[in-house]
């Protein structure tokens, strides 16, 4: 078996929920999605969405070859079905594979469109995931307007230069049904969210859009968890996606601090950075 191309792309959590107000952004952490196109037919475990036959269908669509004969591999640290962006990741680092080993030269806005009509067509997005296609695909923080193709969505867009860890609370696969409706309820707050996210304060912007998720999930856990570590000295925590994992943001030297009061939660817990923030090395 050969490998015919490799790509990753990297994980993401929630600055703003798509679903809210039509407008959403995300930003990428340091959690990598690894796909390898190869010679040879494979399984893949945990396709649930049957998210590669979209993409092979998505790509043959636009008139771009696929090899002869082919299969996938695929090696991951995100969690799967809990807000972090797995299927953006995957789907980015699929197209990125095929881009090479076809040398059909697609630029990023491209390939970040395949991968958000990949993801719509096998079903496991409500918005499209444009926000958290871009976020797996570059670094810093894009908001855009899921309704535009990816070279005209972005609004907005930013990095964060701060010396940060972030915690990643698991709290397991997503079982609730996600009710637009009840996202819509919840404008006030995401309007507060999007404020922030213009204002720059971005770190209020996900704790604001975490309450608004937590409102419109009936997510009373998650508020609970969200207020103590706050409370404890997080900058920011809020349920990324529409969850259920939970993001908390802290400054370096206040993480002891924070990985004192999430020893008592039940949850396993991962550490990570933004993507692309080459200040801290995690050990």
């Amino acid at each position: 078996m050969i490998i015919l191309a490799e790509a990753e792309s990297n994980a993401a959590i929630s600055i703003l929920h798509a679903v809210g107000l039509d407008k959403g952004c995300s930003i990428g952490i340091n959690l990598k999605a690894n796909v390898k196109l190869v010679s040879e037919p494979q399984k893949i475990d945990d396709d649930f969405h049957e998210l590669f036959q979209s993409i092979e269908m998505v790509w043959k669509e636009n008139g771009f070859p696929l090899p002869e004969k082919y299969g996938w591999q695929v090696s991951s640290e995100i969690p799967i079905g809990q807000g972090l962006k797995s299927s953006s990741a995957i789907s980015c680092a699929a197209i990125k594979a095929l881009n090479q080993a076809t040398w059909t030269g697609l630029n990023d806005s491209e390939i970040v469109n395949l991968a958000v009509s990949s993801q719509r067509k096998c079903g496991c997005t409500i918005t499209g995931s444009l926000d958290d296609t871009w976020a797996s695909m570059s670094s810093g923080w894009k908001l855009v307007d899921p309704n535009k193709s990816a070279q005209e969505s972005i609004l907005l867009e930013g990095n964060i230069e701060d010396e940060i860890i972030i915690f990643l609370i698991l709290r397991g696969r997503r079982t609730k049904e996600i009710k637009i409706s009840n996202f819509k309820e919840q404008s006030r707050f995401f309007e507060r969210a999007l404020d922030s996210l213009s204002n720059d304060s971005i770190f209020q912007a996900i704790s604001t859009n975490g309450m608004a998720v937590a409102a419109a999930t009936e997510d009373d856990e998650a508020v609970r968890i969200c207020n103590k570590l706050i409370a404890s000295g997080a900058i920011a925590a809020g349920i990324t996606g529409s969850g259920p994992a939970i993001s908390v943001i802290s400054f370096v030297q206040e993480s002891e601090i924070i990985r004192q009061s999430l020893n008592d939660l039940k949850y396993d817990i991962v550490e990570t950075n933004f993507f692309n923030n080459n200040i801290l090395e995690l050990i």
